[in-house]
């Protein structure tokens, strides 16, 4: 047995960037949304460039229930309990945003066709822990937090559901949400006993669609929480304005000993570095500003709308999606304070700069992407959530979502669209579906955390 993991995951960043080449990957297709009444399901897709079936749809795991909608998912186990023997990254986590089920699912026993281990029913969350919503999954060495954006009845602040690794709830996991006014992503730094989180909107206001107005309400959030991650508590806020409207996705560079990380502004379309300085004060600043673009169809001018970043495994390279508009970019931060753009490509979006890939007509914009280990291989989504994709990209309900792959040159920076991957969930055996965000079995650059 190799020495250097005893454990799941790898004994550090470097340790992962060396791993075996993925060959499955794992993506939510969901029928919610589309007027289709299937359930919504686990996709597993060939990305073995030497199998007959690369590129593929190989396997599909419906949920047992109908309009999940089926959202972010995220390990029972990662590199953080690299050191636990008695635990297996074998367990995947699916929950639906909109049933409020967690639904475990077993990719341990046949990793091309993962079967569903159990449900954790919404009714029961509710009913034990006053929530909904879920979103964020991380595992906490042999345990599990979830983010939720609602309570119960779906408005915010939402808070933070504790399970054992045994799947039972142990109640909510934070002792306090403080003043803390909407939930969405996190991410933990443990050697700086530091978690961040970041806001959305309460599940009663983004799930019927999107309202310009309600931001100018208040009803978005423009915020980022520091907490003391032992405590289990908020204890500063950083308030990012008109620079951090609608801040979603938070990521801390992969070395352990680094404070620094990042979040994108998702309307503002911005991403903001964050970081502790050397008199241990948190600070932060806007780093990546992308122009709103005209349309000649729109009022005002189209923001970029970037719902996601991340952080390659050497944490040299950050990916950036901006969904309306229809560009992937990535930049080398290697000074985490001066970002540089060093690749750009196009799929889909409003301004029509890339229609057509690999001879699919693309609906919607670039939304989640997850890297390989070794950040050679970007796999792009392209829906972001059912009422949203429907009010911004009405043909994606009658031509489904598609997954490309770029590949990403490391060491000198730069992106192409690989010519040969295409997988088109608008040729779905049961009608066209939404494809959103992917996992691999090993583990992958938005769910490993070490201690």
């Amino acid at each position: 047995m190799d020495k250097t993991c005893c454990g799941p995951g790898y004994a550090s960043p470097a340790a992962a960037i060396k791993a075996p080449r993925e060959k499955l990957l794992y993506t939510i297709a969901i029928y919610t949304g589309t007027g289709i009444q299937k359930p919504d399901y686990l996709a597993t897709i060939d990305v073995d460039p030497d199998s007959p079936t690369y590129s593929q749809v190989i396997h599909r795991l419906e949920m047992p229930g109908i309009g999940d909608e089926l959202h972010h998912m995220g390990w029972n186990a990662c590199s953080s309990c690299h050191d636990d023997a008695g635990m297996s990254r074998k367990y995947l986590l699916v929950p639906g945003v909109r049933s409020n089920n967690i639904h475990i699912v077993d990719t341990a026993t046949d990793p091309r066709a993962p079967r569903l281990h159990k449900v954790i029913e919404g009714a029961e969350i509710k009913s034990k822990a006053d929530l909904s919503g879920p979103h964020t999954v991380h595992c906490l060495g042999s345990e599990i937090i979830i983010s939720f954006l609602g309570d119960a009845k779906g408005e915010a602040p939402g808070g933070y559901l504790h399970l054992n690794k045994d799947f039972e709830i142990m109640g909510r996991w934070e002792a306090s949400m403080g003043d803390i006014p909407f939930s969405y992503d996190f991410w933990y730094q443990p050697r700086h006993n530091v978690m961040v989180s970041s806001e959305w909107a309460a599940p009663n206001t983004f799930m019927p669609g999107f309202d310009l107005e309600e931001v100018g309400h208040l009803k978005y959030g423009r915020r980022l929480h520091i907490w003391d991650f032992e405590a289990k508590k908020p204890v500063e806020t950083m308030y990012l304005g008109e620079d951090g409207l609608i801040p979603l996705e938070v990521k801390f560079l992969h070395d352990p000993d680094s404070s620094h990380g990042f979040c994108g502004a998702a309307l503002s379309a911005n991403v903001i570095h964050f970081w502790k300085s050397e008199a241990g004060k948190w600070e932060w600043e806007k780093v990546i500003d992308v122009e709103n673009e005209p349309h000649p169809e729109w009022p005002i001018p189209v923001p970029g709308v970037m719902s996601a970043v991340l952080v390659s495994m050497d944490d040299k390279y950050l990916y950036l999606n901006n969904w309306l508009h229809g560009d992937m970019r990535q930049y080398d931060i290697t000074d985490p304070h001066n970002p540089k753009l060093t690749g750009q490509v196009w799929m889909g979006g409003l301004l029509g700069r890339a229609p057509e890939i690999n001879g699919v007509k693309v609906a919607g914009g670039p939304q989640m992407y997850q890297l390989s280990l070794d950040g050679k291989r970007l796999y792009v989504t392209t829906s972001l959530f059912s009422t949203w994709d429907n009010q911004f990209y009405p043909e994606i309900r009658t031509q489904g979502g598609v997954m490309v792959m770029i590949d990403c040159d490391v060491e000198n920076g730069g992106m192409t669209i690989n010519p040969d991957f295409i997988v088109d969930f608008g040729q779905e055996p049961n009608g066209p579906s939404r494809c959103h965000e992917s996992r691999y079995p090993g583990g992958d650059c938005t769910s490993d955390i070490w201690l």
